[in-house]
């Protein structure tokens, strides 16, 4: 029994090894160096740009940052900017005057989140409102009570026509109340509505020209509402993020003279906590494939590096920083 039981603690004695062994292999692996980073994208919906930008630069970083696992996903400018706060996103599509409002904590946000960075400006957007061609609207004023597609609850754009209609004094309980209806569906959806003669208003911040606002210029021919100069000042003095832009024929044939609107740049966020080396590199692989995603999106021909800083309206993250001071972009002062 005695020999027994000596040759079960030398069994024991080399499984113990065997564990320790093990455990070490673990930890040697999990600390290698071509321990894979996960990079996520959030993008936008179906039917916009971000989409397939979105997927584009996945690709783009998988294949230029060693080590490097990517993908991309859809999303909404605010949704995009909580989950790269909560750490369920690296990347995410938004515009500058929503990273504000997430910075600071204000309306649709309840709590700031500090712990975003500014990663590039990629090219201006402008808040869209079409009406059909034949319609009577011809103002704000002339929306209440109708029937509205201002996008989904997560995106930026909805943000907007929150603020706009509230500058209007038409809160949204009042659309209802006047026989209205807000339709909170995809861009696509929204195209679909409208052909068919469902809503009366198609709202959306997005690039210049939009393609599917030039489906609907095509069918069933549309126009654009101008916001009043008063109005615009009002609402770029509460937040720096948002810009005064033109729609103008040079972007829609049926433009006859330009539209004035609120714009704002389409930003990428990151999360602070992101390591300075692999913002940096993927600052260098944006860039560098600047020609890919020209052919993914034509938007993305008025993306450039030395504007990369324009319009940000939250710190810079030092890791992107570090690449465009290198190639001379003016960083601005927050």
């Amino acid at each position: 029994n005695r020999g027994g039981h000596q040759v079960t603690l030398q069994i024991r004695s080399v499984i113990d090894k065997v564990l320790i062994v093990f455990c070490w292999v673990c930890c040697l692996a999990a600390c290698a160096p071509g321990e894979q980073t996960f990079i996520r994208v959030a993008s936008g919906p179906a039917g916009g740009y971000w989409y397939p930008l979105g997927a584009k630069q996945a690709e783009i970083f998988q294949r230029e940052i060693p080590g490097i696992s990517a993908s991309s996903g859809p999303g909404g400018g605010v949704g995009n900017l909580r989950d790269v706060a909560n750490g369920e996103a690296e990347v995410g599509y938004t515009y500058a005057y929503s990273a504000h409002s997430a910075y600071v904590g204000e309306a649709p946000f309840t709590e700031n989140h500090t712990n975003l960075r500014h990663f590039a400006s990629l090219y201006p957007a402008a808040y869209h409102v079409a009406v059909p061609e034949s319609s009577a609207i011809e103002t704000y004023y002339d929306l209440a009570g109708r029937n509205l597609s201002p996008g989904k609850l997560t995106d930026s754009g909805y943000t907007v026509f929150q603020v706009v209609m509230n500058k209007y004094d038409l809160p949204l309980e009042s659309i209802s109340a006047n026989g209205g209806t807000i339709h909170h569906v995809s861009y696509t959806d929204s195209v679909a509505l409208m052909k068919d003669g469902h809503i009366d208003a198609h709202f959306a911040m997005s690039g210049l020209p939009q393609a599917f606002f030039l489906d609907l210029e095509f069918r069933p021919g549309i126009r654009f509402l101008p916001i009043e100069d008063n109005v615009l000042a009002e609402i770029i003095a509460e937040n720096p993020g948002y810009i005064s832009i033109s729609i103008s024929n040079d972007h829609y044939q049926s433009v006859e003279s330009p539209v004035t609107t609120l714009g704002s740049m389409t930003t990428l966020v990151v999360n602070q906590n992101m390591p300075d080396d692999l913002v940096y590199s993927m600052a260098k692989a944006l860039w560098d494939s600047h020609g890919e995603l020209v052919a993914v999106a034509d938007a993305w021909k008025q993306a450039r590096l030395d504007q990369a800083l324009l319009g940000a309206a939250i710190p810079v993250h030092p890791g992107a920083l570090k690449y465009y001071q290198e190639h001379g972009v003016t960083a601005p002062s927050y």
